[in-house]
């Protein structure tokens, strides 16, 4: 299927996202902050990209900007994870560059629908 990186600093929320993706047979590498998504990004190919907005060191925005600013990584997708589910955030993440977004707590149900939508998959 698909080879996904998840980017996320809370370990509940990294393993569950983890645990859906291979449950639905995609490869899954996982990265702890900003710093270590970024360089795992960089140093492979993914078909996706899932990353949370709030992490310490580089927040999921600047994580963003620096893959959109990289040409080799600019076209990858990225769905943003976010515990902010207010009507104009939605709005603000997908101007900011992000293909999608998921807020918090995850639907183990719609990220798996969300994510087979973006790789082109089935749940």
């Amino acid at each position: 299927m698909a080879r996904i990186l998840i980017v996320e600093d809370n370990r509940e929320n990294r393993d569950l996202m983890a645990y859906l993706l291979r449950h639905f047979g995609h490869e899954v590498e996982e990265a702890v902050d900003g710093v270590d998504g970024l360089a795992k990004a960089q140093e492979s190919h993914h078909d996706l990209i899932v990353l949370d907005l709030q992490m310490p060191g580089l927040d999921g925005y600047e994580v963003l900007s620096r893959v959109r600013a990289d040409a080799q990584l600019a076209p990858t997708p990225v769905v943003a994870v976010t515990a902010f589910a207010m009507a104009n955030d939605r709005e603000r993440i997908i101007d900011a560059g992000f293909d999608d977004y998921i807020s918090k707590p995850i639907n183990p149900r719609t990220f798996a629908e969300l994510i087979g939508a973006r790789v082109g998959s089935d749940p």
